[in-house]
């Protein structure tokens, strides 16, 4: 007679039930990465909206008595002078400060919409503890609220060379 050798009732239960608690366990992990997903897109798009206010307010001017190339450079301690100038009239770092939920200038308009919710705000203010200047630099903060709530804070200094 030969011996037939088969798993018993209880052994297909165990087995049912160590393989029901791993899925368990790998699908409740995988959801918890496909939920931070968006997270990775959503600072991005943070990312790039500060990258596009920095270039816009660094290619201005230190000061408003600096050179329109920044020659000849301007010999007075950092100031922040307030010009009420227009967006269109902006000539030098200082008058981004306090800029608020305006349109980046170096924008397409084709991809505005995608950073709908975002929120912007700028701030300058003079530093003068990088040690590059003598009479300080200016210290440019550019603070993206996106849409879920998290605050992105992004600073450049300007210096006056």
């Amino acid at each position: 007679m030969k011996s037939v050798q088969g798993m018993s009732l209880v052994e297909m239960i165990l087995t049912i039930v160590i393989i029901s608690v791993a899925m368990v366990a790998s699908l409740r992990s995988f959801s918890v990465l496909s939920g931070r997903s968006s997270d990775v897109m959503v600072q991005t798009r943070a990312l790039d909206l500060a990258q596009l206010y920095l270039d816009e307010i660094m290619s201005h001017r230190f000061d408003e008595d600096t050179g329109v190339y920044g020659t000849p450079t301007f010999t007075g301690a950092c100031r922040i002078t307030d010009d009420s100038e227009n967006r269109d009239d902006y000539d030098d770092v200082d008058d981004f400060a306090e800029i608020s939920n305006e349109v980046p200038a170096l924008i397409d308009s084709s991809l505005a919409a995608d950073y709908a919710g975002f929120t912007v705000s700028v701030d300058v203010a003079c530093d003068d503890t990088i040690g590059v200047n003598t009479d300080g630099a200016k210290l440019v903060t550019v603070t993206i609220t996106d849409p879920i709530g998290n605050d992105s804070v992004f600073s450049v200094y300007k210096g006056n060379y």
